[in-house]
């Protein structure tokens, strides 16, 4: 009796590896990653972000720490796998109820959070308002610093709100990409740290065929 059961745990166990072979190993299929740039190192080939925690990309959240640096792709027998090469900024989160903006502090590694005065705000701009054009009729670059004035001037898109603040003297010694929203990316990787594919998702239209 204990032969037979041998036997048939042996004939299971043959069957078992037969079908491994014939479907294949698991494969390592990579991860998804997604989040801001807030540093980028041309020379050096590497983008570091902070994570978005939301999988909602109407709401976003960058709260993930530490920062998370990756080595960028490089191009394999001709094919591109990194897209156009990413605006950085410290710029979180504006909070224009709160009156709010949140930066990340490079010094403390940390997240910040600066109470703002409003001096104007106008909601419902569209990314083609004539709002964000300059005088000769070309976009106006954002932010727009006025170290004299002592105001700063920030656009989201994504809020679509235009809006003019000032905010404690000592937070004008930095510098302006801190008031800057960085761009947006996702990187597919299998290990960590090394990317294998970039999309620059600020400056990719994915619904364009």
């Amino acid at each position: 009796m204990f032969n037979k059961i041998m036997w048939v745990a042996i004939a299971i166990a043959a069957i078992g590896a037969v079908i491994y072979i014939a479907v294949g190993a698991p494969k390592d299929y990579g991860k998804i990653d997604q989040g801001r740039a807030i540093a980028f190192d041309k020379e050096k080939r590497t983008v570091t972000i902070i994570r978005d925690r939301n999988e909602d990309p109407k709401k976003p959240d960058y709260t993930v720490l530490p920062p998370h640096t990756y080595a960028l792709p490089v191009e394999i027998g001709g094919e591109p796998r990194m897209g156009p090469e990413p605006k950085v900024g410290l710029r979180m989160k504006l909070d224009a109820k709160k009156s709010e903006i949140i930066i990340f502090d490079t010094a403390a590694q940390n997240f910040k959070v600066i109470p703002f005065k409003t001096i104007e705000k106008k909601e419902n701009v569209d990314k083609k308002s004539p709002l964000l054009l300059d005088k000769d009729g070309k976009p106006t670059k954002f932010p727009i610093v006025d170290r004299e004035k002592k105001t700063i001037t920030l656009y989201s898109g994504r809020q679509k709100i235009l809006e003019t603040f000032n905010i404690p003297d000592e937070y004008f010694a930095l510098p302006d990409y801190t008031w800057d929203a960085g761009d947006e990316v996702r990187i597919y990787y299998r290990e960590e740290g090394k990317s294998l594919k970039f999309m620059n998702i600020s400056k990719t239209d994915i619904y364009r065929k």
